[in-house]
């Protein structure tokens, strides 16, 4: 499923329509009522992790400050500089997976445990499936046929047209209601506010690094296309318990997260696709073979993983 710099590009595609008012919804979506969003005002729109929300208000309602406006009040009053967004183009997520690993993300992303603030309000919460995008002025095309031989189009869960013409679609995601966003900005890898001491006492805990790299607490965005190629970068084995590693193999690892997370968020922004280095490669960029594995805690949730042996030795 899309990772923290695809649904930060997202967010992006929906800035330009902050303020303005929904005139016409569609969609397949079953569950909302996707009618309830016709005629409010989209007053704001927040990413945290792999989640995006969007407020709306009734359209007469007064227009308050968004998040972004807030947290630029805040940083102006300590001193403090925001970092820069960029455009606003819509890049696709490299989606290329076994069957069997997306049957079981998906089952992974049904089994979530909902917002601690779940419930009637304005927010409406986004967490996007396997194939999940946004697109704004224009609808996604079939670029091959279905199993059944069929080209037919993608699906919207939902569609709403402004009052000042555009439009926004969202594919292959699950929306509810919920009073305010699930954020702690502490754990986003892509947040300045982004706490490394909390996340490198994570990494410090006797647990393979490759189950506490996707534990959301600490690493909320990072996903599994992330995991596996900061591991390689690092050149850390990814079943080696965190707490046998010198805390400079941490640090280093934990460098690697933000600088692969922010470098692939700036690649969308200029249009630029992913190239891995070992994500689903049978070769490491040295020649080596590349090993694959289903990694995950006991009873938990596993995911494909990629290593090269050699570059990534094993540590006892």
């Amino acid at each position: 499923m899309p990772e923290g710099p695809s649904v930060r590009k997202f967010q992006l595609l929906t800035s330009p329509f902050v303020g303005q008012v929904v005139a016409k919804v569609g969609g397949s979506s079953r569950k909302i009522n996707v009618n309830d969003l016709n005629a409010l005002r989209l007053q704001d729109s927040q990413v945290h992790g792999k989640n995006l929300y969007l407020a709306f208000v009734a359209a007469e309602g007064p227009l308050g400050p968004t998040a972004e406006e807030t947290v630029l009040q805040r940083e102006a009053a300590s001193g403090a500089s925001s970092p820069a967004q960029g455009g606003q183009e819509q890049v696709r997520v490299p989606q290329t997976r076994p069957q069997d690993e997306e049957l079981r993300e998906l089952q992974h992303s049904r089994a979530e445990p909902p917002d601690a603030a779940e419930g009637p309000g304005n927010w409406l919460r986004f967490h996007f499936g396997l194939f999940g995008s946004i697109r704004a002025n224009e609808f996604s095309r079939a670029n091959k046929a279905n199993k059944r031989g069929d080209w037919k189009d993608p699906t919207p869960r939902l569609v709403l047209h402004f009052e000042s013409g555009g439009f926004l679609v969202f594919y292959n995601c699950r929306m509810h209601w919920c009073s305010s966003p699930r954020a702690d900005p502490a754990s986003d890898i892509l947040s300045v506010e982004f706490h490394r001491g909390r996340a490198l006492d994570a990494l410090r805990a006797p647990d393979p690094v490759c189950y506490t790299l996707l534990d959301q607490r600490y690493f909320s965005g990072l996903g599994n296309i992330i995991k596996n190629e900061i591991l390689y970068l690092a050149k850390i084995h990814p079943l080696t318990q965190g707490s046998v590693l010198a805390l400079s193999d941490l640090e280093r690892l934990l460098d690697c997260a933000i600088q692969f997370s922010s470098a692939w968020l700036h690649s969308k922004l200029r249009g630029k696709g992913l190239h891995p280095q070992i994500y689903q490669k049978e070769q490491c960029p040295l020649g080596h073979a590349v090993m694959k594995g289903t990694l995950g805690p006991s009873g938990g949730f596993k995911r494909l993983t990629w290593w090269c042996p050699q570059c990534q030795p094993a540590v006892l």
